[in-house]
């Protein structure tokens, strides 16, 4: 799974491998995204397998705040792409196949519960909304 490539995503550019982008400025540096944004890396892999490890992988060391070390700048933090291959690198490293996969399939779980709660509490705002209308 170590087979992957970081660069600075460029707006307009797109990519044919599987890839997911990684947020590198402001305090959430380190998230990874579907979707690009103006301040991202993007990561290519060779397979959809890998792209999925890695995604959450990257989601693990940003909610576990290991991108937070790295962190440059007063005004906007930011992380140069230096230090994001140095922390993807050190947790491959710690990287344990059979134990990740359950991970990852916790990790999707609660990922599926958190966005369902965020639903939830949508639903209910407009629910005070439409009764405070009424």
């Amino acid at each position: 799974m170590s087979n992957f490539e970081l660069k600075t995503h460029k707006a307009g550019r797109t990519y044919s491998a599987p890839h997911f982008f990684i947020l590198n400025k402001g305090l959430n540096s380190g998230k990874p995204l579907d979707q690009p944004c103006p301040n991202c890396f993007v990561i290519t892999t060779p397979s959809e397998e890998d792209r999925e490890s890695l995604y959450y992988l990257c989601l693990s060391l940003k909610i576990g705040r290991f991108f937070n070390y790295y962190l440059k700048g007063s005004v906007i933090p930011f992380i140069c792409i230096n230090d994001t291959r140095k922390v993807l690198n050190t947790a491959l490293q710690n990287y344990e196949q059979q134990q990740w996969k359950i991970k990852v399939e916790k990790l999707k779980k609660i990922n599926a519960f958190e966005e369902n709660l965020q639903q939830q509490l949508t639903t209910i705002s407009k629910l005070k909304i439409a009764l405070l209308r009424s």
